[in-house]
């Protein structure tokens, strides 16, 4: 009986590349899945990019309002002026320590609060609640609840609740930076309390739990397993609060208004200053396109980090 050698099938060499239903989407089909962005789209661009680009064309300008008819093109002379402005250096600094100091505090407040709030308790909801509320503040009534209430030098709280060590200051001419990172580390400690409690309750118990078994103390288990796991979170209301605390203007507007001096100035009220109060609408606008630019630059890279250990997170999961 004859036995038939049955070579196996070789497939082609020239095969076909794998394709998807996303590859056949027709141009029709692809503009009519964006067509419901495109309102937000223009909207956007309306909103931010065409007053950027207003501002771009204002920097070349040397134009005060105080001389009528002394507006001409400088090239890059506000640019210049506003690298060569020691006042300008010294606001930079104060914008810097004002915003790693708060992000910090907040974080190291917001972690130990989450850790609290993680555990449970008679009242739980109750405290939750009254922990959020400081974010919940108007920015401008914060600030002057903490001027007039609580570090006013004649009927401030904390001067009435010091005066029994002999301790009574204005607070807001000696230490107005300070004063000002105070409201600011009061209003945005809940942000990051309820980010890092977030990140707590979306831990695995059983891990924590099998550590427990195995011996491990409450602070190994904090270092080892809670911490790392909170890596991801803490960057995110690190960077995220950093964005925002850039922009903060009522605070330092309301309680100090950037005295004494610039002592508790930062950028954007510098750049009020100078804008409405000196009338020098080239050098603002110049100051203004520095500040978007460098904030552009430092939130890519923070955020490009953060995207990274979220990827390696997922990648090892």
């Amino acid at each position: 009986m004859a036995t038939a050698l049955v070579e196996p099938a070789q497939a082609p060499r020239d095969s076909a590349p794998l394709t998807s239903g996303r590859d056949h989407i027709s141009r029709a089909e692809g503009w009519r899945r964006r067509g419901p962005l495109l309102p937000a789209l223009i909207f956007m661009v309306i909103v931010t990019q065409i007053p950027f680009v207003v501002t771009l064309y204002y920097s070349t300008q040397s134009w005060n309002l105080v001389r009528p008819g002394s507006r001409e093109f400088n090239w890059l002379n506000n640019y210049v002026q506003v690298f060569r402005d020691t006042q300008f250096w010294t606001v930079t600094l104060n914008t810097v320590l004002l915003i790693v100091g708060t992000v910090i505090i907040s974080v190291v407040f917001g972690l130990i609060f989450a850790l609290l709030l993680d555990r449970k308790f008679v009242g739980r909801s109750i405290v939750r609640t009254l922990l959020i509320t400081p974010f919940l503040v108007t920015p401008v009534a914060s600030a002057l609840l903490f001027k007039t209430s609580l570090l006013s030098p004649t009927s401030g709280l904390l001067n009435y609740a010091l005066s029994p060590f002999g301790v009574k200051t204005d607070w807001l001419s000696e230490y107005p930076l300070a004063s000002v990172m105070g409201e600011l580390v009061w209003q945005w400690t809940p942000f990051m309390m309820l980010l890092i409690l977030a990140g707590l309750q979306s831990m695995p118990k059983d891990i924590s739990e099998a550590a427990k078994v195995d011996g491990a103390t409450s602070f190994r288990l904090f270092r080892e397993l809670t911490l790392p796991h909170l890596r991801r979170f803490i960057e995110l209301g690190t960077v995220l609060g950093a964005i925002y605390l850039v922009n903060t203007f009522d605070a330092v507007y309301m309680m100090t208004s950037g005295g004494p001096g610039v002592a508790s100035s930062n950028l954007p009220f510098y750049i009020y200053q100078r804008a409405f109060l000196g009338f020098d609408i080239g050098q603002a606008a110049a100051m203004g396109v520095v500040t978007v630019i460098g904030t552009m630059v430092v939130a890519t890279l923070a955020l490009r980090l953060i995207f990274k250990s979220f990827s390696a997170t997922e990648e090892s999961v």
